[in-house]
C-alpha cells in the first residue's frame, strides 16, 4: 500500500500535526485490509517465535479517546498469546518515581522471538512530562535540571532505541492522530452512554484544555526521534476501521521485513527424528 508511505517518518522529512487528518477508507476496504494483514501476521509471528532471534517493540502514543485499546485489540487478537505481551503504562508508582524514567519500560522489553506492545511508554516523559513540567517533581539533583532537559531526553530516547536495534529489538512507533472535534464526540458518547461512563475521568477534561500544547509536544517528539531504525507512523485515527487497517498493514510489513524462518534441522537431528518417527509408526 503506497498510501502508507505518507504516514511514515524516519527523519527524512518533518512531521506537522495536521498531516494525518486524512479522509477515511470505506468500511469495506478497511475490513478487507485488516483481514488480509492479520492473515499475514499469524504465520509471521509463528516463525518469529520459533526462530527466537529478533523481537519487536510496538509503541502506541495518542491523545485520550484516540482508540489505542481498540487498535491493539483488533490488530493483535488472533495471534499466539505465548508470543505477545501488552503492557499499559499509567501514572508512575512511588517505586517507579524512585528510578530513572526509562526503568519501568526497560524491564518490560520483549524477549527474543516475541512481540511486546506498549500502550503509552517512555515517550510520556516528553509529552505529558513536557506539557506539565513533571520533571520538577522527579527529585532530580540540581545538576540534572538542565535548561534543555527535554531536548536531552529526545537524545536519550534516540540512543535507547538505537541500543535496542543493535541488540535485536525492532522498534516501531504509532501515533494515533485524533482531531479535536472527534475527541469531543467520543467524550460525549462516554458521558451519554451509561456502559461507557467508566471510561471517562475528570483528567480527560483537564488535559483537553492543553490541546495545542500537546500537539506541539507530539510534533516535536516525533521529529526529534524519528529514525530509519525506529520509525514513527502517524495514523489517522478519527475513523477507527481506517486506523485498524493501517496499523495492521504496517505491523505485517515490519515482520515481513524481518523475514523470520523456522530453525533449520541439521542432518544429525533429521536422522534422529526419522528414527523417532519409525519407532512411533511401529507401535
Amino acid at each position: 500500500m503506497d498510501k502508507l508511505r505518507i504516514f511514515a517518518y524516519t527523519g527524512n522529512r518533518p512531521y506537522s500535526h495536521g498531516d494525518a487528518l486524512a479522509a477515511p477508507m470505506s468500511v469495506q476496504e478497511a475490513k478487507q485490509i485488516l483481514h488480509r494483514a492479520r492473515k499475514r501476521l499469524r504465520p509471521l509471528q509463528e516463525r518469529l517465535y520459533a526462530e527466537n532471534r529478533e523481537a519487536v517493540l510496538a509503541v502506541f502514543q495518542a491523545m485520550d479517546a484516540a482508540g489505542k485499546d481498540s487498535v491493539i485489540r483488533h490488530v493483535f487478537s488472533g495471534l499466539n498469546p505465548q508470543g505477545i505481551d501488552v503492557v499499559s503504562f499509567k501514572q508512575p508508582s512511588d517505586e517507579e518515581m524512585d528510578h530513572d524514567y526509562l526503568w519501568r519500560c526497560f524491564r518490560h522489553l520483549p524477549e527474543r522471538g516475541k512481540i511486546c506492545v506498549f500502550n503509552r511508554s517512555y515517550y510520556e516523559e516528553v509529552l505529558v512530562g513536557r506539557v506539565h513540567a513533571l520533571y520538577r517533581s522527579q527529585s532530580l539533583p540540581e545538576r540534572c535540571m538542565y535548561p534543555d532537559l527535554i531536548a536531552r531526553r529526545y537524545r536519550q530516547i534516540r540512543d535507547f532505541e538505537q541500543y535496542l536495534w543493535e541488540n535485536g529489538i525492532r522498534v516501531v512507533k504509532f501515533h494515533l492522530a485524533l482531531s479535536r472535534d472527534e475527541q469531543k464526540r467520543r467524550f460525549l458518547r462516554r458521558l451519554e452512554q451509561p456502559h461507557k461512563n467508566w471510561k471517562f475521568s475528570e483528567s480527560d477534561i483537564r488535559e483537553r484544555a492543553y490541546w495545542d500544547e500537546y500537539q506541539t509536544a507530539y510534533q516535536d517528539a516525533i521529529n526529534a526521534t524519528a529514525a530509519r531504525n525506529a520509525p514513527w507512523y502517524v495514523i489517522p485515527a478519527d475513523d477507527k476501521p481506517t486506523a485498524h487497517a493501517y496499523t495492521a498493514q504496517i505491523m505485517a510489513d515490519v515482520l515481513e521485513d524481518i523475514h523470520p524462518q523456522f530453525p533449520a534441522v541439521s542432518p544429525e537431528r533429521a536422522a534422529l527424528l526419522a528414527q523417532y518417527r519409525a519407532q512411533l509408526e511401529l507401535e
